[in-house]
């Protein structure tokens, strides 16, 4: 019905600029937890501050929240709000399904083609889409690191803990430095304005860093909604004016799942954890460690709004 479409289609921001895994209740409980307690003297962990940066972004994103859940059945509400969440996250999925295997094949035009409608053949052994989920401190073109992936040999098997190859400006890291060029991959870019702007706005990336301000952007599209009825894109319905910490680390895991060889959206894929590595992403751009680290992630973020949206 009416009522039920409409919070459903509230809670689809859930995913994409708040947590792609933790339930909102985890979120409402760590800022319960942390009003019961001492500010001066309670001590917390990543995860903790994780979560109550989730429960922020959740109430600036969803300021109707409390009131409305007051006045309804709480359990309810959130099981609409989860069901949006849910079904954003797996229309994105289905969406970059297809359009991964178009950018993999004009890019690296590998022989066969890798098939839009099935996943099997891509992940590791597909030459493309492995070489770009390649550990960044390995080198794929190495038959011996090839070999050595696919046969999950020591040394060679592929977790969280390490950052795929895609996420690179072009694809190539420099081993004395694997933060340079981190996070300006051209398919990462051309996956986020995939779901947030439009498909064929991805088409355009060059990956230069020399895109609209995001906030520009949806200036002229206010000013050219008044001369024509428009469809609105995701980042204008979320009234989301630059690229967020959470909104691009969506992106990393739904390109690096659309890679792998993967049929269903799951939390592991074999000894790669997409939980754990969320929150290292994460963790990346919310938890840098000092003033200079702080200085580049937010270089990087403004980089990504001009270039990604």
């Amino acid at each position: 019905n009416r009522h039920m479409n409409y919070y459903m289609a509230r809670g689809r921001a859930i995913r994409w600029v708040i947590s792609l895994f933790d339930n909102i209740e985890d979120l409402v409980s760590e800022n319960d937890r942390r009003c019961d307690v001492d500010d001066e003297v309670a001590e917390t962990t990543f995860d903790q501050d994780r979560l109550q940066i989730g429960y922020i972004a959740f109430t600036t994103s969803m300021r109707w929240f409390i009131g409305k859940a007051s006045e309804m059945d709480y359990s309810k509400y959130l099981q609409m709000l989860k069901a949006g969440a849910d079904g954003a996250r797996g229309d994105d999925t289905s969406k970059l399904k297809t359009l991964i295997a178009e950018w993999v094949n004009r890019e690296f035009k590998p022989d066969p083609p890798v098939d839009p409608d099935d996943k099997h053949s891509r992940g590791f052994i597909n030459d493309a889409c492995g070489r770009l989920l390649c550990p960044a401190e390995l080198d794929w073109s190495n038959p011996v690191v090839r070999a050595g992936i696919r046969d999950r040999s020591d040394g060679y098997i592929v977790t969280d803990l390490s950052f795929p190859t895609f996420l690179y400006e072009k694809y190539t890291t420099n081993p004395e430095d694997l933060e340079e060029g981190l996070f300006k991959g051209k398919i990462l870019i051309q996956g986020y304005k995939a779901v947030f702007t439009s498909p064929s706005s991805a088409k355009d990336i060059e990956g230069d860093g020399d895109g609209l301000d995001v906030i520009q952007n949806n200036r002229h599209a206010r000013r050219s909604s008044c001369e024509l009825k428009v469809k609105k894109h995701v980042a204008q319905i979320i009234n989301m004016e630059k690229v967020t910490a959470r909104s691009i680390t969506y992106i990393v895991c739904q390109v690096r799942f659309a890679l792998s060889s993967v049929t269903s959206w799951r939390a592991f894929d074999g000894d790669f954890d997409y939980v754990q590595f969320w929150q290292t992403v994460v963790d990346f751009f919310e938890r840098p460690p000092g003033r200079d680290a702080w200085r580049r992630v937010d270089r990087l973020l403004k980089w990504c709004t001009r270039c990604a949206t």
